[in-house]
């Protein structure tokens, strides 16, 4: 069942690094920017001035689909900030264009107890100062790809 997100009161930034602060910004320009190894082919995330598979400093971040599936996920239903209301569901996102690159971040615009593995998602982003979250919705078909929040 859909349930339209609504943004929460409060949302705990992160502290961007030299190596994060694309993955945080990417979303001013609707995209989702995951650091790439050019020597190995290989996404990785976090981001990082070397590979870890290879060793390579020939790295940098590159934008992906922002597509991707539910690898495992946790409905939180604990009330830790009271600006930030549960249940909320807590996902590991495999993405499309890899799939042992992973990103952690929230499902929205659905029933938690309609998540399942295997869930196919998309990116949007929500604006915090100069931090643009990446969360995950179901994938909508009616719905125009690439659009963000």
């Amino acid at each position: 069942m859909t349930i339209p997100y609504v943004r929460p009161e409060f949302r705990m930034l992160p502290a961007p690094t030299p190596q994060s602060q694309d993955y945080w910004a990417g979303g001013r320009d609707g995209e989702l920017l995951i650091h790439r190894c050019h020597t190995c082919q290989n996404f990785f995330l976090p981001g990082a001035p070397v590979c870890w598979r290879c060793r390579s400093t020939d790295v940098a971040p590159e934008p992906v689909s922002g597509c991707g599936s539910v690898a495992a996920f946790t409905v939180n239903r604990q009330t830790w900030i009271p600006a930030f209301p549960p249940p909320y569901t807590v996902a590991l996102i495999e993405l499309a264009e890899q799939p042992d690159t992973r990103v952690v971040s929230n499902i929205v615009d659905i029933d938690p107890a309609d998540v399942t593995i295997g869930l196919e998602v998309e990116v949007f982003f929500e604006e915090w100062e100069d931090v643009w979250i990446p969360l995950f919705r179901p994938v909508d078909v009616s719905r125009p790809a690439k659009e963000s929040n």
